[in-house]
C-alpha cells in the first residue's frame, strides 16, 4: 500500500467555507482539499440569495443581530450572532478582493437586497446566482495557489483517530476513497477541517444538490464529536414545482422585491399567519404553505410576481426567469408554482467560535457546523456569512495546531470484502430512507410519526452495516452509510425535543417550553456505522 500522504491541513469539502479556509491557511502551511465530485459541486454553488451584512446607512449591527435572534426563536447564541454580524462587512470586502462580482446600484454602491425576516435591505448579491459567482472566484484563486493540492472525485471514508492507537481521541486526518481508481488513500494532517455542507438529500424533496448527504456530521459523530440541534432542518418555502424542474430553488429575494404567495384560487394567505406576510421567517412560511396544501388538497401554491415591473424582474432574476421560461412559465405574466423542500441544516457538529470541535485536531465550518448562529431557524443569507466568518477564524486558529499522529499509521484494509453483485440494495435503501423521512420527519411531526421513522431506520442501518462489511466501498455506499446515520441522529434529536420551536413543529407538543435549550447527541458506546 502507498505511504500516507502528509499535509498541514486537510479540508474535506470545496464550498465557500472550505475554499476560503484553504486560501487563508495556505499562507502558512500546505493544504489538501478533497471533494467527492468536482470543486463546483457544492451547496454554495446553488445558493441564489447572497450574503447578509450591515452596509446601509440606515442599518445597524444591533438590528441585524435582533433580526437573527428573532428568526432563531430563542435558541441563537447572542455572542456568536454579534461576532458574525460585526465581521460581516470585512468578509464582504474579502469577497471583493478575491474577485467576486457583486451587483451595484446606479450610484456605484453595492446593491442591497431584502429577504424574509430582515427589517432592512442588507443582502449583497450577484443577480440571482450569488453562490455560483462566489464559487467561481474561490476556485480560480485556489487553483492558482502553489500551497493548495486539489483532489476531485475523492470521498472521505472515515476520520483517523488517535484513540485507535491507544491515545486520546484526537483526529489526525482521514481515509479518502479515490472513486476513479478505487484506491483508499491515507491522508495525515495537523488539522482536519470538515466543510462538507448539509444533509438535504436525507429527504426526498430538497433544494440541495446530490452531494448533500451529511457526510461531515456522520464522520465526526463516529469518532465521538458532539453534535447538536440536528432536529432543526430548514425547509425552504419556495422550490419550483414542476416535473422537469429537479431541485430548482425560487429565491427568497423574489418575495423581498414584492412577490406574494397565493393559493391556486388566487387568494393571498400569508397575512393570516404573520404580520410580515409573504416575508415572514422561513419556518412560518413553510408551515403555512404545508397547512394550506393539506387544507385544499392542491399540489402547490403560487408566487405571484405579475404586479411588478417586468423589466426589473427579468434583470434582477435572469437565471430564475430563464429557467422558468424554459419550462413554459413566464414569471412576469403568471404565478410560479412552488412547494417547500428540505434546504438548510441549522444544527451540526458542535464547535467553538474558531470552528474547533470537541475532538482535538478536528474543525468544522460552514453548514455542517453547529455554531449557535442560526438557533431554531436560520435567517436568510446568514449561511454564506457564517461560512466566511468561521473559515477565516479557523484558518487563524489552526496555525497553533500541534502535530499528532502515531509513529506507524495503519493503511486502509478492505478485509475480505468483495465486489458487490447487488448494488440495487444501495439505491432501494437510499430511496426508502428519503421517503419515510419526508413523511415522518418533515415540516410537521408527531410522536407516532417519529417512532415509525425510528423503527424503519434501525432496520435499514442493520442492513447497511452488513453490506458495508461484506462489499468493497464505493461512493454510493459511503453516502448511503452516512445518510442513514444522519437520519438516525435527526430522528433521535427530534424525539428528545418535547416542544415546538422554530423549524421543529410537533403535533404532540405544540407550545414552546419556557427555557430554550440546545439539544446534544454524542457517541458513547454501541455501533458506529
Amino acid at each position: 500500500m502507498a505511504e500516507p500522504l502528509e499535509t498541514d491541513y486537510l479540508v474535506i469539502g470545496s464550498g465557500i467555507a472550505g475554499l476560503n479556509f484553504a486560501l487563508l491557511a495556505a499562507e502558512h502551511g500546505r493544504v489538501v482539499v478533497a471533494t467527492k465530485k468536482k470543486l463546483a459541486d457544492t451547496n454554495t454553488n446553488w445558493a441564489q440569495g447572497g450574503v447578509a451584512a450591515v452596509l446601509a446607512p440606515d442599518d445597524t449591527f444591533e438590528r441585524h443581530v435582533q433580526d437573527t435572534l428573532n428568526a432563531g426563536d430563542g435558541l441563537c447564541d447572542r455572542r456568536i450572532v454579534e461576532m458574525c454580524v460585526q465581521d460581516g462587512p470585512h468578509e464582504v470586502e474579502r469577497l471583493l478582493q478575491l474577485g467576486v462580482r457583486l451587483a451595484r446600484n446606479d450610484h456605484g454602491d453595492l446593491d442591497l437586497g431584502m429577504e424574509g425576516a430582515h427589517t432592512r435591505h442588507r443582502v449583497v448579491h450577484w443577480e440571482d446566482v450569488t453562490g455560483r459567482e462566489i464559487q467561481r472566484a474561490l476556485i480560480a484563486a485556489a487553483m492558482r495557489h502553489p500551497n493548495i493540492t486539489v483532489l476531485e472525485h475523492h470521498y472521505a471514508v472515515d476520520l483517523l483517530s488517535m484513540a485507535k492507537y491507544g491515545g486520546d481521541p484526537a483526529c489526525f486526518g482521514a481515509y479518502v476513497l479515490d472513486s476513479k481508481s478505487g484506491e483508499v488513500k491515507t491522508i495525515c494532517a495537523r488539522a482536519t477541517v470538515l466543510a462538507t455542507g448539509g444533509a438535504g438529500k436525507v429527504w426526498i424533496y430538497t433544494s440541495n444538490p446530490d452531494v448533500a448527504t451529511g457526510d461531515g456530521v456522520a464522520m465526526a459523530y463516529r469518532i465521538g464529536a458532539a453534535c447538536g440541534d440536528l432536529e432543526f432542518m430548514q425547509f425552504h418555502p419556495t422550490v419550483l414545482y414542476h416535473p422537469m424542474a429537479g431541485s430548482f430553488l425560487i429565491s427568497e429575494a423574489l418575495r423581498g422585491e414584492g412577490g406574494v404567495l397565493r393559493t391556486a384560487r388566487g387568494d393571498e394567505f400569508m397575512q393570516s399567519y404573520s404580520p410580515m406576510g409573504s416575508l415572514a421567517a422561513r419556518d412560518v412560511v413553510a408551515r403555512a404553505i404545508d397547512k394550506e396544501l393539506k387544507k385544499s388538497g392542491d399540489d402547490c401554491v403560487y408566487l405571484d410576481m405579475t404586479r411588478l415591473d417586468p423589466a426589473m424582474v427579468r434583470s434582477r432574476f435572469p437565471n430564475i426567469y430563464e429557467r422558468c421560461l424554459s419550462l413554459g412559465i413566464d414569471i412576469t405574466k403568471q404565478g410560479i408554482p412552488v412547494v417547500p423542500a428540505a434546504h438548510f441544516m441549522c444544527g451540526g457538529i458542535k464547535t467553538d467560535d474558531h470552528g474547533a470541535t470537541t475532538i482535538p485536531g478536528l474543525y468544522a465550518i460552514g453548514e455542517c457546523a453547529f455554531t449557535g448562529l442560526h438557533g431554531a431557524n436560520r435567517l436568510a443569507s446568514n449561511s454564506l456569512l457564517e461560512g466566511m466568518v468561521f473559515s477565516t477564524r479557523a484558518a487563524r486558529a489552526v496555525q497553533e495546531a500541534p502535530s499528532r499522529r502515531p509513529s506507524q499509521v495503519a493503511t486502509w484494509s478492505a478485509g475480505n470484502a468483495t465486489d458487490s453483485n447487488d448494488a440495487i440494495v444501495v439505491s432501494l435503501n437510499w430511496d426508502e430512507i428519503r421517503r419515510f423521512m419526508w413523511s415522518y420527519v418533515g415540516i410537521v411531526r408527531s410522536d407516532k410519526r417519529l417512532e415509525r421513522a425510528r423503527r424503519r431506520i434501525e432496520i435499514l442501518r442493520d442492513e447497511i452495516r452488513e453490506y458495508y462489511i461484506d462489499f468493497k466501498i464505493t461512493g454510493d455506499l459511503l453516502e448511503l452509510r452516512n445518510l442513514a446515520l444522519v437520519a438516525h441522529l435527526i430522528i433521535e434529536s427530534a424525539r428528545r425535543r418535547k416542544e415546538s420551536r422554530g423549524l421543529h413543529y410537533t403535533l404532540d407538543y405544540p407550545e414552546k417550553l419556557p427555557d430554550a435549550r440546545h439539544s446534544e447527541i454524542q457517541l458513547t458506546d454501541g455501533p458506529r456505522g
